[in-house]
């Protein structure tokens, strides 16, 4: 990478680390993370692969309570930079989504030094209250917010400031049995992580659903594409459906009750 290049790849990962707080450009979602700087490298293919399966193992974590997910920014953020710096191309993908994981536990690290540090300044911002300085406040809430975002920057300059050369020497010293062990487990890994989403939203009206679109996909003369349409199809057939049958006999029932559809009902709810 040349200088501009690695400047954009540091202020990716710094969007990344406030996205992580703010989350409302979704820049620290693996797609999107991973496909800036595949954009910003020449590697914009590669970003997008990598942000695609990585995605779908963020798809499982997320915060209850007290417990927080890993931290999807980092390992996005590390482990696009390790694919390009290591010069594999395809075939580093599935390193790379096995590096991710381990990363993005470490990053949990991270994100409790800076909440601990963030903590402080809160107590700072209540004594700037206290004296009516609304200013101060502001200054404190811009610094609360940096903090997260030079949580991912830090790291991902400083995997930069490691020679593409001595990244590339380290990936090829890893054993073939290393490099095929952590391909399969980050397949796995993505297999869990949509099955947990599975999971949350299965119910008896949408199984049939997806046992068309895995036999579907089986078919190997249907692109993306094709799939797509032929989903969009059968949601726009089953909501016409849904609402002839709500029309049927429904006369005698209140509004709030229900159809015995619970998908049906949602959609309705919106």
């Amino acid at each position: 990478m040349n200088a501009i290049q690695m400047i954009l790849v540091v202020f990716v990962a710094f969007l990344a680390g406030m996205e992580g707080i703010l989350d409302e450009w979704q820049f620290h979602q693996p797609l999107v993370a991973c496909t800036l700087i595949g954009l910003v490298t020449g590697h914009l293919d590669l970003g997008v692969i990598l942000g695609g399966q990585l995605q779908m193992i963020a798809l499982g974590w997320a915060n209850i309570g007290a417990a927080v997910a890993p931290d999807a920014a980092l390992a996005s953020v590390a482990s696009a930079i390790i694919l390009v710096e290591g010069g594999q191309g395809i075939k580093g993908i599935g390193t790379a989504t096995g590096i991710a994981i381990p990363l993005a536990v470490a990053g949990l690290f991270l994100t409790m030094i800076v909440r601990t540090i963030s903590t402080a300044i809160v107590h700072i911002m209540d004594a700037e209250a206290k004296k009516g300085s609304w200013r101060m406040i502001n200054v404190w809430q811009w610094i609360a917010v940096c903090l997260q975002g030079l949580r991912i920057a830090i790291p991902a300059a400083l995997l930069l400031a490691i020679p593409s050369g001595t990244v590339r020497g380290w990936l090829a010293m890893m054993p073939q049995w290393l490099s095929d062990g952590m391909t399969i487990g980050g397949g796995m890994v993505v297999a869990v992580g949509y099955a947990m989403v599975i999971n949350m939203m299965a119910s008896k009206e949408v199984w049939p659903f997806f046992a068309i679109g895995f036999a579907l996909a089986a078919i190997k003369d249907l692109t993306l594409i094709a799939l797509g349409a032929i989903g969009l199809s059968m949601a726009l057939m089953y909501l016409a459906l849904e609402a002839k049958g709500g029309n049927g006999g429904g006369s005698n029932n209140s509004d709030d009750a229900g159809t015995g559809d619970p998908l049906g009902d949602i959609i309705d709810d919106y």
